[in-house]
């Protein structure tokens, strides 16, 4: 068993420092090669005039730039906006790289794309999915969505993923044979590797949405590698200023990411499905079951995947300081073994992953949702406790003070600070009234976050964005080797004439 144990632990640290490795490579590549358009990167770079504006990269309505421009060049932009505007009224063919697979599996970032997908469904759009699974339940279809299949591995630093480079070209054939107005990768992961070359070879929008905070899970399960949180903020920049558009899930991410460099950034709003997740579940037989036979009890809960990243070890502090309250940890994990050992004699119950109406009837059935985790990009879970009519204590990072509004629908503290945690937990538990106001207050900001027009909001303004920004900067790499061959042409023409009259005197 030590042998084993060993042999694993020397196979993740290869295999952490080859990624590593394999990473940098790729990024240097794709750093290299240019962010804007293939050929066109020192172009741009070196330029004069034209090109030193922002506007023509996106970030700005087309109009201050036109001063710049001659005006055959600015009836083609004009021509290229009244083309996308028409486009989207029509339905749209959009490929979808998704991994890990939010169809096996649990989290809300898998709720988020079959949310999207229902939406593509009901606006009647076109989608080709593609993802990696290696679990014989992955489904075929989701809805009438085709699900392609590209080989995959377990990320071994956290097995409960699959991930791919789509070494098979699947992604690459199925883009090539679908040609969709715009691909949609999520990341971070392997796919938006090969998804950034694949949308500059076959010359189509690429947006990529951002769901899993990288420099918090570096930290938490590579920081024995020295640099490796400055590494993937790296990697962040040089892969994401390839999407013509980054979408985030909080106003707070979407300020770090620019801090570490990457260029238009825009936030995908937030949904939730306030009929699936509401009061009237609360249930006395699942109350029961969460405190383990004491439902008189106070009850906590966290909901969500059992990892370290989460600091859940935080809770136990918070339970001791709680004479008498139990606690509720809903889900699985990697950390779930040393999670179970570590709570071992305290009042709390592991339910591993629930679904459907049991999931429901857990959330309504607590008194309070513990969320200590600063690796949240928003944090599903806190809106599903909050449309359960449970007030929510949670950590101030992340995406999370998106979401609580202190004082109104949970409280925000420190990370991991115990005492403040319990301190927090006690006044609501004290306080009926404050509780009360809190449940109706959660359940009232849940209930002005529907699906319908989040998703619509991504189709009809990020996804029209997005190719509008591909389109200028396609402008802008051809107006930019236009104007350096025209320079080019004209010094070459003045010098040969000025060779010419000089060989004539």
């Amino acid at each position: 068993m030590v042998a084993n144990s060993g042999w694993r632990c020397r196979s993740k640290l290869g295999f952490a420092f080859s990624l590593t490795s394999t990473i940098v490579l790729i990024s240097a590549v794709l750093l290299l090669c240019g962010q804007p358009c293939f050929g066109f990167g020192a172009l741009l770079r070196h330029s004069p005039g034209v090109f030193k504006s922002n506007t023509l990269l996106g970030t700005r309505r087309l109009s201050p730039m036109q001063s710049t421009l001659s005006d055959d060049e600015i009836a083609v932009v004009t021509q290229a906006e009244s083309a996308v505007n028409a486009m989207f009224k029509r339905p749209l063919r959009v490929g979808l790289l998704v991994e890990p697979t939010p169809f096996t599996h649990v989290s809300g970032y898998a709720n988020r794309f079959k949310e999207m997908l229902k939406h593509l469904h009901r606006t009647g759009d076109r989608v080709e999915i593609c993802t990696t699974d290696d679990v014989p339940s992955a489904p075929p279809k989701f809805l009438d969505y085709r699900i392609n299949y590209t080989p995959g591995f377990r990320f071994p630093l956290y097995d409960h993923i699959s991930l791919s480079l789509d070494v098979k070209l699947v992604a690459y054939q199925l883009l090539k044979v679908f040609r969709p107005h715009i691909i949609h990768v999520s990341t971070p992961g392997f796919l938006c590797f090969a998804a950034a070359i694949y949308a500059r070879i076959l010359r189509i929008p690429l947006l990529f949405s951002y769901h899993t905070h990288l420099p918090i899970y570096a930290r938490d399960y590579m920081g024995f590698i020295p640099g490796i949180v400055s590494l993937t903020r790296f990697v962040i920049r040089v892969v994401h200023n390839w999407a013509d558009l980054t979408l985030v899930t909080s106003p707070q991410l979407k300020d770090e990411l620019e801090s570490f460099g990457v260029k238009r950034v825009a936030v995908w709003k937030k949904g939730i499905d306030t009929d699936r997740f509401h009061p009237r579940f609360r249930d006395a037989d699942m109350r029961t079951r969460l405190t383990d036979g004491h439902p008189e009890a106070h009850l906590l809960i966290y909901v969500g995947r059992l990892g370290a990243e989460k600091k859940l070890k935080t809770l136990r502090g918070v339970l001791k300081r709680i004479p008498g309250a139990r606690l509720a940890l809903v889900g699985g994990g990697p950390a779930e073994g040393d999670l179970r050992e570590y709570f071992k004699g305290t009042n709390t119950v592991f339910t591993g992953l629930l679904h459907g109406e049991e999931l429901s009837k857990a959330f309504a059935s607590a008194d309070v949702f513990l969320m200590p985790s600063d690796s949240e990009t928003l944090g599903f879970v806190v809106l599903e406790s909050m449309a359960s009519g449970v007030p929510v204590v949670g950590a101030r990072a992340g995406g999370l003070p998106n979401v609580i509004e202190h004082g109104k629908t949970g409280f925000l503290v420190p990370v991991g600070d115990e005492p403040a945690f319990a301190a927090r937990v006690q006044q609501l538990l004290g306080d009926r009234g404050l509780m009360r106001d809190m449940m109706a207050a959660g359940r009232e900001e849940a209930e002005s976050l529907d699906w319908a027009s989040a998703m619509d909001h991504l189709r009809n303004i990020h996804y029209k964005r997005a190719v509008m920004i591909h389109r200028r900067r396609t402008l802008s790499a051809f107006l930019a080797w236009a104007g350096t061959f025209k320079e080019r042409t004209v010094h070459n023409l003045k010098q040969s004439m000025e060779g010419m009259f000089a060989t004539a005197t």
